[in-house]
């Protein structure tokens, strides 16, 4: 387990302050890979590409985001993690001005791949945040830090449409190269020292990446429902557009950007369902949020029709929609992060990675079904998801065992994650010399 927070185990380093400005770096991070979506038609024009090059901007931060998880996140077990999430986000703002000065489309989607590759910045810090809280805070914790995370996503549109108005479609890359730059220097300056030694080389590391998913049965649970509850959330922010901008409401871009702003209320109960897993009613909050997921399709459904009715009906179905997603997240995330703390950024990849992989198929599935069955067609995609979403937290709760596998931040760990952390207790105290600490961590 991990050793050295702050005077005590239970004793949480996180100020109120630093958590602020960890949410804040990590909304930052990500929101470079969504700016271009309501930009394609101005970039595009601008730079000369077909809608086909141009809609490959979005197809490339995908791709450059997923390598990250893959390949970037689990140094956070190897390397001193306030470091490596300096690095990232340092690198992050590099990127940014290559994207933001890109003459060509060729150069456009190399800075615009790197920005994605580097900015799972934001999913080391999501980990390093859950180790520095106190375990009885861990999920208010996480909560807090993925608000500004899914902040991040969802006004990063909202962000583009208006600074590409005041100044062109390469301002909001200028601005937020800006940010992330002062956001390097303040984590550099604000977080504590972490280290946790995996005792592993960086190909080994990657192995026992993938390994988790054989070992831990919690994992596998919850990465399935992760990827089907992201899946939903895609579909629907996929087939927005082509529905606001058709006869049904015939939306302009700039108020189609808007629609991130009625999306983040429901992020807001991102920091409540991570309090009531502290409370250890993740499972519950868990099966709740599955069934209003479900629900929300209903009133989603009801939107396509246009009118001032069908409008209400629709927005109230993207917040139910936003914070059900979001409580199934932060849940999942509470689970997982509780299996083995000195994997945390292991665990987080290999959840993360099956996460973006359910946005992606439920990105991939709406084009076909947008075409095929309109908006009719795609409520009943993202109504099937939820259903499979419910599903799986049945059967997960069906299970042999279940109960009292992990419960929340006190349950016990599984056999395998027991012997890990038995094995890293004793390299803790073991002298200089023999096999490295398991989690050494100095603060500043």
């Amino acid at each position: 387990m991990e050793q050295g927070q702050g005077q005590g185990p239970a004793r949480s380093r996180l100020g109120r302050g630093t958590l602020l400005l960890m949410s804040t770096a990590t909304g930052l991070s990500v929101a470079g890979n969504y700016f271009a979506q309501p930009l394609l038609d101005v970039i595009g024009r601008d730079l000369h590409l077909s809608s086909a090059t141009a809609a490959l901007v979005v197809t490339v931060a995908q791709v450059g985001y997923g390598l990250g998880l893959l390949l970037l996140v689990p140094l956070g077990d190897l390397l001193e993690r306030r470091r490596l999430a300096v690095v990232l986000t340092t690198a992050t703002a590099a990127f940014l001005t290559v994207t933001a000065s890109a003459p060509n489309g060729a150069l456009l989607l190399i800075g615009t791949a790197l920005t994605g590759l580097t900015s799972v910045a934001a999913q080391v810090v999501v980990p390093y945040a859950a180790t520095l809280a106190a375990p009885s805070e861990r999920g208010r914790t996480v909560g807090t830090v993925m608000t500004g995370l899914l902040l991040g996503i969802l006004l990063a549109r909202t962000a583009a449409g208006l600074l590409a108005e005041l100044g062109g479609w390469r301002t909001v890359y200028w601005v937020n190269a800006a940010l992330m730059l002062l956001m390097a220097l303040l984590l550099r300056l604000r977080l504590p020292t972490l280290r946790t030694t995996a005792g592993l080389r960086y190909p080994a590391l990657l192995r026992s990446t993938l390994a988790l998913f054989a070992q831990e049965p919690v994992l596998r649970w919850r990465a399935a429902l992760g990827a089907l509850v992201f899946a939903g959330f895609s579909v629907l922010w996929t087939a927005m557009a082509f529905l606001m901008s058709g006869p049904a409401y015939g939306w302009q871009e700039s108020a189609i950007g808007l629609l991130g702003l009625v999306g983040a209320a429901g992020s807001l109960s991102a920091s409540a369902a991570g309090r009531l897993a502290d409370r250890g009613l993740v499972h519950r909050v868990t099966g709740v949020a599955a069934f209003l997921l479900l629900g929300s399709w209903g009133l989603l459904a009801a939107g396509g029709a246009g009118g001032a009715w069908s409008l209400v009906a629709l927005l109230t179905g993207v917040v139910v929609l936003d914070g059900a997603v979001q409580a199934v997240h932060i849940s999942n995330q509470n689970q997982v992060y509780a299996i083995r703390p000195e994997a945390r950024n292991r665990l987080n990849s290999a959840y993360m990675t099956s996460y973006f992989v359910g946005g992606a198929v439920g990105s991939a599935l709406t084009s076909v079904v947008w075409s095929a069955a309109g908006w009719g067609g795609v409520c009943t995609l993202g109504a099937a998801l939820a259903a499979a979403a419910v599903a799986v937290w049945l059967a997960e709760r069906l299970r042999p065992g279940s109960r009292s596998a992990s419960a929340g931040p006190a349950a016990q760990p599984s056999s395998a994650a027991s012997s890990a952390a038995s094995s890293s207790s004793t390299a803790c105290r073991r002298p200089a010399g023999g096999s490295p600490s398991a989690a050494r961590i100095a603060s500043r």
